[in-house]
């Protein structure tokens, strides 16, 4: 995965080439992400939107940006929603600094100005440790470097006039921790999590497009 296509882009190159340009007056909308945004049903959350879901699983920044061009910029959308930075934590692809992640969070919202297309930043997500099989997960993933690059992020939304969709605050329980009942995995959000999530992007969404 890592040596022979990097950003992985074989993945989504088929399926890019048959969607072609947006049609007249359609706001296309690019979900860029790792397993978070890979796993959601859009077309579940977002019944008959232009919504077009570009996450890969395991995913760090870095080897998002390879894919940006071909997965985000040729496709045309008005908007491209970013969920990304809790692998780039976990180490997936190497040790990653916070600036470096925040360098790279830099960099694909002033490819998305330059093409016109506006940038929806979505706060990393809480992680927690209340069962088995989240407990590996939370410990990868240091609560206090998550805060750090939201802090980061919701600044320099401010700063750039970019949109940030705090989903952190929704799902975030009195201890710092995921609500136990909206991930079973301690990371990934269930049925439940995504039925939260989904009404704040779209109004972030809505925000973006006026």
């Amino acid at each position: 995965m890592f040596t022979d296509d990097y950003g992985q882009l074989a993945r989504y190159r088929d399926a890019n080439a048959a969607l072609g340009a947006p049609k007249m007056g359609e706001d296309r909308v690019v979900f860029f992400g790792d397993s978070i945004t890979d796993i959601w049903k859009l077309e579940e959350s977002f019944p008959g939107k232009p919504y077009v879901n570009r996450g890969i699983g395991g995913q760090t920044t870095p080897q998002m940006l390879v894919r940006f061009r071909q997965d985000v910029i040729d496709l045309q959308p008005k908007v491209v929603v970013i969920l990304a930075g809790t692998n780039d934590i976990a180490g997936n692809t190497g040790p990653m600094r916070n600036e470096d992640i925040e360098a790279n969070f830099a960099s694909f919202a002033e490819l998305a100005k330059v093409h016109g297309i506006r940038v929806i930043y979505s706060s990393l997500l809480p992680v927690h440790n209340y069962t088995e099989r989240s407990k590996d997960f939370f410990a990868q993933r240091p609560q206090s470097r998550i805060l750090a690059l939201n802090d980061w992020l919701k600044d320099y939304c401010a700063k750039g006039n970019l949109i940030y969709l705090d989903y952190f605050s929704a799902m975030v329980d009195d201890k710092g921790m995921m609500k136990k009942d909206l991930a079973d995995d301690g990371l990934h959000p269930n049925a439940a999590g995504f039925k939260i999530m989904a009404p704040l992007a779209e109004s972030a969404i809505e925000k973006a497009l006026k």
